[in-house]
Formats: C-alpha cells, sequence, structure tokens
C-alpha cells in the first residue's frame, strides 16, 4: 500500500471521533472472548505441547477439525492434506511462491494482500488471463457478492481459492468448495480471522497433492510452524462451542449492519454505484468522478470518517474514484455515510495531483 494512504489511515484511527469503516476487521463484539480466553487457559496449564516447537503442517486436531468441515460440503480429503498457516495471507504467499513462473488471473477489483502476495512472489498478474486463476469465493472481497465461482472449473490451470468469508454469506449457504471437483489443480485457502479472531493468526492451505511437499518445506523455511498456542487453543475453542451457532448470530449482525450502511449510502450519496452485500463485511463504492484519491481520503479525514481507497484492490489503475467501506466495526454508519457526502463534494474541487498510468 501507498506509505501516504497508510499514513492518512493510521492518523485516523489514533485521532478521537473518527468513524473508521476501513480495514477488514470484524466487530469487537462478536469475538468470543470468554470461550476463546477459557480455551486458551485450559491448553496452557494442560498441554505441554500448547508451550513447544510443533510440525510445520500444524496441530494434528485442528487439521482434522479443518478438513472434516471440507468434507460435509463434499470434498474428500484428510488432516494430512491440511497445512495451517499463519492466516489467510501466509497461505496465499506460500501458494505464490509454488506457483511463481505461472500468469496468475485476478478480477479488476480484488483482494489487495492477494495482489501483494504474487508481487512479492514475483508472479505476473494479468486482469482475466492467465495460467492460474486467484477465485475469491463464497463471499467476494471488496464487492461482498455471493458470486457463484464454478465457471472457474471451465480453466485447466491451477486454482487459487480464497474462502476468508465464505461462512460469512448471509443466507447461510456454503456451496461446495471448488475442492471437491479440481481437487489436482486447487489451492483451498481458508482462516479463522473473520469468524473468531484475526489476532490468533490462524489459517490454512490445502495444496494439490503434487504440491504439498513443496508448500511445506515453504512454510518451515518461512516461520518453521504457526504459534502452538494458538492453534491449540482454536482446537480447543472448536471443540467446546457450538460454531455453526456463532457464524449464525455473526451473519445476522452482519445482515444488519450491511442494510443500514445501504440505506445511508442511498440518501446521502445518491450519485455513487453499489450492490448490496450478500455477505462480508464490505460495501464497494464506484463513482463515475475522476477525483484524486489521496484528496479523497485526506477530505474523508477532515470530515470524521475513512475508508479504503480503490486503488490497492486494482492490478491496473482505476479511471475514476472508488472506495471499500467497511460497517463491521462501526455502529455509526448513517453519520458515517454523511461525512462521506461531505468528502466527496469538497475532493471534487481538488485539482488531480496523479494520473492513473
Amino acid at each position: 500500500m501507498d506509505e501516504r494512504i497508510s499514513a492518512l489511515q493510521k492518523a485516523a484511527a489514533a485521532r478521537t471521533g473518527v468513524i473508521g469503516l476501513a480495514g477488514g476487521l470484524p466487530a469487537d463484539e462478536l469475538l468470543p472472548r470468554e470461550d476463546l480466553g477459557r480455551a486458551l487457559a485450559h491448553v496452557v496449564t494442560t498441554r505441554d505441547d500448547a508451550l513447544q516447537y510443533g510440525w510445520p503442517e500444524g496441530v494434528v486436531r485442528l487439521r482434522a477439525w479443518i478438513a472434516d468441515r471440507l468434507r460435509r460440503r463434499g470434498a474428500q480429503i484428510d488432516a494430512e492434506r491440511v497445512i495451517i498457516t499463519a492466516g489467510a495471507q501466509q497461505a496465499l504467499a506460500i501458494a505464490a511462491a509454488v506457483l511463481r513462473d505461472t500468469t496468475i488471473a485476478v478480477g479488476d477489483a480484488t483482494y489487495p494482500g492477494a495482489l501483494d502476495a504474487f508481487r512479492g512472489a514475483g508472479v505476473p498478474i494479468g486482469v482475466d488471463s492467465g495460467e492460474a486463476r486467484y477465485v475469491i469465493a463464497g463471499v467476494t472481497n471488496p464487492r461482498g457478492i455471493a458470486e457463484d465461482a464454478t465457471a472457474a472449473l471451465a480453466t485447466t490451470g491451477p486454482l487459487i481459492v480464497d474462502e476468508a468469508y465464505a461462512e460469512l454469506r448471509f443466507d447461510g449457504r456454503l456451496p461446495r468448495p471448488l475442492l471437491a471437483d479440481a481437487c489436482d489443480r486447487t489451492w483451498h485457502v481458508g482462516t479463522i480471522s473473520k469468524t473468531i479472531a484475526p489476532g490468533l493468526r490462524v489459517g490454512w492451505l490445502v495444496p494439490p497433492a503434487k504440491h504439498h511437499a513443496a508448500a511445506l518445506e515453504h512454510k518451515q523455511a518461512t516461520d518453521l510452524q504457526t504459534a502452538s498456542v494458538c492453534q491449540a487453543g482454536l482446537a480447543r475453542l472448536l471443540a467446546t462451542i457450538d460454531y455453526d451457532a456463532l457464524l449464525a448470530k455473526t451473519r445476522a449482525f452482519y445482515q444488519a449492519r450491511a442494510e443500514q450502511l445501504a440505506c445511508g449510502l442511498r440518501q446521502h450519496l445518491p450519485g455513487v454505484r453499489f450492490v448490496e452485500p450478500e455477505g462480508g463485511f464490505s460495501i464497494w463504492v464506484e463513482t463515475d468522478d475522476d477525483i484524486d484519491e489521496l484528496a479523497f481520503l485526506e477530505a474523508a479525514l477532515d470530515a470524521g470518517v475513512m475508508v479504503d481507497p480503490g486503488g490497492p484492490f486494482s492490478p491496473v489503475p482505476r479511471p475514476s474514484l472508488a472506495f471499500r467501506a467497511s460497517y463491521s466495526s462501526s455502529s455509526e454508519l448513517d453519520e458515517a455515510a454523511k461525512r462521506l457526502s461531505v468528502a466527496l463534494t469538497r475532493a471534487a474541487r481538488e485539482p488531480r495531483r496523479t494520473r492513473p498510468t
């Protein structure tokens, strides 16, 4: 991310009264603090392995839980196929490292962390064209749309399938994973950062069997293993709570928030375009205005609101302003929409400092 954008977002986070709609942070009130605290305390006091080094592939009981969830959806895999990673981000980085000589196709608006992982590995990126394809399945990011990802099966190359938000689809449907029908070429990526706690930094990767050894070697070379105490605590938590009930509560909460922000945008920013989310944390907002991105963010900060600018979500320069507004971590959504309207009006009067290239 541009250092100037990062500086503005850090300033917004530190300033009292700014409504934060930037970042994919889960709502604080949904984090299972008490249950997680008990689970961590239990493993720290009863399991020696929770505070020791472990195997690079991860804790067996956590991998077994993940494999079981995938089998219920139609993917015939076992725990041996699963590699525990430091969040979905590391899973993407491992896939990119193994596929570094392969051009990866992405959409015109996609997850910036994936673009960072691909660029960091020196992987060529194409817009909707490439030997491999990065697919955000279940619920897309940043658009928040429950798109049917099965069209990717018509391709023949590797598929990096990111299901970070899949369990937050508002209708509760979990589609059959692409892993079930293209196991030999699918790199399945998942995480509990959006549903349990991002601070645990626990995700997973299910690589194709032929690439499992290379993926595991890269994992070990990078950080030896994901933190034992986080894995053990999470495994204990998942064994003692009703995870599906937690998901149902979480989806209902975010759906109500999404409706509130969509209503505010329709009322206060009638000239913008967006599709009401079908899941996830955020709304993707597009304009027809040639507004400088930094000028908009500065105006937003002055107005007391902050969002994610659209530039980092695109592999190529955008011709007009777009932004992602996350409704997960704030309840002041109508007021946020009012402030965004003020920011857009002000930024529209500023000359563009840089041109898309």
